[in-house]
């Protein structure tokens, strides 16, 4: 069993705006391997705090690279640059995802677990995987990337899902889902 639930559209926790963190202790290194351990167990390649409701600006991530999971904390997005359209999905929408554009290419930088300023340079899959979960740190779901009628057929898919029993956490091993 994980160590937290994640929680899925509608959950009010996913539409804030996760605060600064000011210190890096402890209890958030914990809080950051027990995310990791969450993450895994989805399974995803990151996993943004807010989606485990904890509103503290934080995420993990894993670029299966033979690092394993990595942690940022206050990130920010210091330079985009080009269009990438890929399918996406999220953890908290489990079980569906659109073709979506973002900027192919970023810098981003923030801390690391140690308090160590980190800049890292990504593109495509990696420059989305940060972008998504900087949006959720925002209180942004990758339904308001949507244009208009997708997000309401989008929406109403939601709805059906959530009528016939609940919007639950599905298994899905062969996408990415960020």
């Amino acid at each position: 069993m994980p160590p937290y639930e994640i929680r899925v559209f509608g959950d009010p926790v996913l539409k804030q705006r996760a605060t600064e963190i000011a210190d890096i202790d402890g209890t958030l290194v914990r809080l950051a391997d027990d995310m990791a351990v969450t993450m895994y167990d989805a399974p995803g390649l990151g996993l943004a705090a807010p989606q485990v409701g904890v509103q503290q600006r934080l995420f993990v991530y894993d670029l299966q690279d033979g690092q394993g999971a990595q942690a940022i904390v206050n990130p920010v997005i210091a330079e985009s640059d080009g269009e990438w359209t890929y399918e996406e999905g999220c953890l908290s929408v489990p079980g569906l995802s659109w073709e979506i554009l973002r900027p192919k290419t970023v810098l981003m930088t923030g801390r690391d677990l140690d308090g160590k300023e980190v800049a890292i340079e990504a593109d495509e899959l990696t420059a989305r995987l940060f972008q998504h979960e900087l949006d959720h740190l925002d209180g942004v779901l990758l339904l308001e990337r949507l244009d208009s009628d997708t997000r309401k057929q989008a929406l109403r898919t939601l709805r059906n899902l959530m009528l016939d029993g609940g919007l639950r956490r599905r298994d899905n091993r062969n996408g990415h889902l960020l």
